[in-house]
């Protein structure tokens, strides 16, 4: 199998030409690119409920819900990235088979491995997206939903759903539910240890 460290920089083309060929998704960031790891039976089963939950609301209104096989081109910033659930509702977006770059609406599913990059990086890169107006991260280990939304002036504003306020709103689709809906046959898994210190 091909490595990052065999290939220290891909033209964006390049990298769909050994994307097409992988076994292994990677997201490219740059030039670089990076594997995706596999995920949680809690990860898979919450994303699962978002895309089902949002297909069923978008069912027939030109919108299009992508799930994590789906990549998201990012011009500005030279990237591409697989969301966990994304939305589309640009027509253009249907002139590319693999690849969307106008999604209004992305979804994160946190895990240890990928949430400080999905809260750091990946977020500043999502809001080089002009289409983009709510980027959304749900919790693995409790019922904590963030959806950030960006407002008339381009500001980025955070709205938390937690079991205090179980009803939530996605405004980029008008759509409202709950986080037992999200949650569904869930078992949300347990923090992981702090590693042990070093001598």
């Amino acid at each position: 199998m091909i490595t990052a460290a065999q290939l220290p920089h891909l033209t964006p083309d390049d990298y769909l030409q050994l994307e097409a060929r992988s076994p292994v998704k990677h997201e490219y960031i740059n030039g670089q690119i990076v594997a995706m790891a596999g995920a949680s039976d809690a990860h898979v089963t919450i994303a699962l409920n978002v895309a089902a939950l949002l297909r069923s609301h978008l069912r027939g209104t030109g919108c299009r819900v992508y799930i994590s096989d789906m990549k998201v081109r990012l011009d500005a910033c030279n990237c591409f990235y697989y969301p966990d659930v994304f939305v589309t509702c640009d027509p253009r977006d249907q002139e590319t088979s693999i690849y969307k770059r106008f999604p209004c609406l992305i979804v994160e599913v946190l895990s240890d491995s990928t949430e400080a990059f999905d809260r750091g990086d990946k977020f500043i890169h999502c809001q080089t997206l002009n289409s983009l107006q709510e980027y959304v991260l749900i919790n693995t280990r409790q019922q904590r939903v963030e959806t950030f939304r960006r407002n008339s002036s381009g500001l980025w504003v955070l709205q938390p759903y937690t079991a205090d306020q179980p009803t939530l709103q996605l405004t980029s689709i008008d759509w409202s539910g709950t986080l037992a809906d999200l949650y569904e046959e869930v078992t949300l898994e347990t923090q992981s240890p702090p590693a042990p210190p070093t001598s």
